[in-house]
């Protein structure tokens, strides 16, 4: 099955994609498994009855194999667009063409995050994604995901990310108001150009 990217222009220009999914394909299984049974029964109708029961039961039959085939098509067009994405920034999950909802998690706010599994789920690579944060909502589930322990991981890694890099703007900006306090003393007079030199190389390493 084709999958389309995530459209770069909903992204702003300083992010990056860590992760791109579309739900896994038990999302689709429900339909498919309406298709299917429906395309069974047709046959079996066809094999079996003669007369005016067969002309009943395949009009019966053939609507209920539009209907399901319907329904399919519809979830496939759903599948390809929704989307379930982590960048350097946020986490975010789009649905829809034409009526059209998202959840938009920026990663800062992130307070923890959760996978739930079926053993059924485990088996096949599906489960629930739970994040709790500080916005609005508090927390948001997300069903359908991909190996959800591995986007756990790459949630969690976005997480320490933004942390580390929050960290080093605080140290950089804490460095650079020393540096000015220091300039300040050595315009003074309180500091000598040596004594300036030495707390600014100490300062910096």
């Amino acid at each position: 099955m084709n999958t389309m990217p995530f459209p770069r222009r909903l992204l702003n220009d300083y992010e990056s994609i860590t992760l791109d999914l579309h739900p896994h394909w038990w999302f689709l299984a429900p339909a498919g498994a309406a298709t299917t049974a429906s395309g069974v029964m047709t046959l079996t109708v066809l094999a079996q009855f003669d007369g005016w029961k067969e002309t009943v039961a395949i009009y019966l039959m053939i609507g209920a194999l539009v209907v399901s085939a319907a329904w399919l098509v519809v979830k496939m067009v759903q599948w390809g667009t929704t989307y379930f994405v982590v960048t350097s920034h946020r986490v975010i999950y789009r649905q829809g063409v034409l009526a059209r909802s998202g959840v938009e998690i920026p990663i800062e706010r992130m307070s923890n995050v959760n996978f739930k599994q079926t053993i059924f789920e485990r088996l096949i690579g599906a489960g629930d994604l739970i994040i709790e944060s500080s916005g609005r909502d508090g927390q948001q589930k997300f069903s359908d995901i991909q190996n959800p322990e591995e986007v756990q991981n790459i949630v969690h890694a976005a997480l320490q990310s933004r942390e580390s890099q929050s960290e080093e703007n605080h140290t950089k900006a804490d460095i650079a108001t020393q540096l000015e306090k220091l300039e300040g003393l050595r315009q003074r007079g309180t500091l000598s150009a040596e004594e300036f030199i030495e707390q600014k190389r100490r300062l910096l390493s």
